[in-house]
């Protein structure tokens, strides 16, 4: 039986699983770098061990460093969250090996579903369409063109164990396709420790659709609804929701085909199966074998603790619902709250938090691990935190979440709010027409730049009408006013050379 948990992460994710463990009675552990050493997530876990300085490999891709903490705690398991060592089969084989156990698949999965190659061939086993491409490793530049003679450009190449969005080359024609093979390759190397690499048709601006998933360890496995996730940039989803647009067909259809494919593996714990959406066909892409950063929207239409059920099953309980208890009630719309400027090719921002606004309400939600006075580390990624929302339907839940992004206030450094307020203001956005090319397609930096002006000079108007310096930070005033004096001057030359 588990009383203890070691939470190998940091931030906001380490403060969910915190909270999901109170909720069980179990005592954590939690880790930390120097650079993390005033992180909320020490102050709420039970037990706080430093792992030291120095970049992420020396503390938390510190393999050995982790388990030397997880037993001295005398923790019985590990938790991973998402990110840094969450998929790594290195890293659940060493945890089982020391007696302790991994809240996460077994490595064996973990080794299977981090090959593409190998997830692909169970995907198409299990009746699921697969993308157009190649059925295995691609090693010379004579086997990419007979493979793309076959599919047609453009195509993609793949690492095999890549993610994140990196080791990827989308290749438009055959002159570029030796040297986008060869950095393919190398990169590939470089970031996933394997030069291995695969072909696929590449399909443009598809939808970006998942099935959530929950397995325990007696054979009982459930699908859990599907999320929409086209939102994105450069690979990274921005705002998620749940359900998606596809019919309940279809969704209980491929969840049906997911469940019987991790009872073929005799998969545990929570997962989550990503298809891309084109022209009315679903294509399988890939499994994470993990906890997802978009998990509560699902939590929020179905009432279901996900991060709970992972604890359970670690626990060696029978899952708490069987597929007939799962219901829908409404719609959840998750936007990422990034420290990053969308102005400025959202290059990430650093700094002290000033104040912190958190919007409240019913079915508002705020995960995250920042505070007042808490000073932002560079080392890390820009995720600060999560706003989700759940409404009655998708239109009540855009309503609510226009007034929880206009409650949500962080002084200090620059958000991504501004552009998930823009987002949501679009046709496109309200009439559900995303794809993953949704940014580029809509031209919402050009919506955002005036959005941007407009709130600089009613800030400067404000300024000057009330003249209540105590109202304002006067650094910032200041800043606003230089930025607006080279606004005005850009705005000349635009209007000099014609743009408007």
């Amino acid at each position: 039986m588990l009383s203890t948990i070691l939470i190998a992460n940091r931030g906001e994710i380490a403060i969910r699983i915190i909270r999901a463990c109170r909720l069980l009675n179990f005592k954590t552990v939690a880790i930390f770098s120097d650079i993390d050493s005033t992180s909320l997530h020490i102050k709420m876990a039970d037990e706080a061990f430093c792992l030291g300085s120095g970049d992420v490999q020396d503390t938390y891709l510190n393999i050995e460093k982790i388990i030397e903490i997880a037993l001295k705690s005398q923790s019985d398991a590990i938790h991973p969250g998402y990110g840094f060592l969450s998929e790594s089969a290195i890293f659940a084989e060493e945890v089982e090996k020391n007696g302790l156990i991994f809240v996460g698949p077994s490595p064996s999965i973990l080794h299977r579903l981090g090959n593409k190659i190998e997830a692909k061939k169970m995907a198409k086993e299990a009746g699921i369409l697969t993308v157009p491409g190649s059925s295995g490793y691609i090693n010379s530049v004579s086997e990419a063109e007979q493979i793309t003679n076959k599919i047609g450009y453009p195509i993609i190449i793949k690492a095999a164990y890549g993610g994140g969005g990196r080791g990827m080359e989308i290749v438009e024609n055959p002159d570029a396709l030796e040297i986008s093979l060869m950095g393919c390759q190398t990169i590939a190397s470089k970031f996933f420790g394997s030069s291995e690499v695969f072909i696929e048709k590449y399909i443009h601006a598809p939808r970006h659709v998942e099935i959530q998933f929950l397995a325990d360890n007696f054979g009982n496995v459930i699908h859990i609804g599907d999320r929409e996730c086209s939102i994105q940039r450069s690979y990274q989803k921005i705002i998620e929701e749940a359900p998606s647009f596809i019919s309940a067909r279809r969704r209980n259809s491929l969840g049906e085909k997911i469940c019987n494919l991790a009872k073929k593996l005799s998969y545990r714990n929570a997962g989550t199966a990503e298809f891309l959406w084109k022209d009315r066909k679903l294509y399988f892409n890939e499994i994470n074998p993990r906890i997802q950063v978009e998990h509560p929207v699902t939590e929020m239409i179905t009432g279901i603790d996900l991060v709970v059920q992972q604890l359970r099953v670690a626990n060696n309980e029978e899952l708490s619902y069987s597929q007939k208890d799962i219901k829908f009630s409404g719609h959840a719309l998750e936007f990422r709250i990034n420290a990053e400027d969308p102005l400025k090719a959202f290059y990430p921002q650093t700094g002290k938090i000033l104040s912190l606004n958190i919007p409240g309400g019913n079915d508002v939600r705020f995960d995250t691990f920042i505070y007042p006075n808490y000073n932002l580390p560079n080392q890390y990624d820009s995720l600060i935190g999560k706003l989700i929302i759940r409404g009655e339907n998708r239109e009540d839940a855009i309503q609510k979440s226009r007034l929880a992004l206009n409650e949500l206030a962080i002084s200090g450094l620059t958000t991504n709010i501004s552009l998930h307020k823009a987002i949501i203001e679009t046709e496109e956005f309200q009439h559900r027409q995303i794809t993953t090319d949704f940014l580029e397609r809509t031209k919402i930096n050009q919506i955002l730049n005036h959005y941007e002006k407009l709130k600089l000079v009613a800030l400067l108007i404000a300024n000057t009408i009330h003249k209540q310096k105590q109202d304002y930070d006067i650094s910032n005033i200041q800043r606003s006013r230089e930025d607006y004096n080279r606004w005005r001057e850009q705005n000349k030359l635009e209007q000099q050379n014609g743009y408007r």
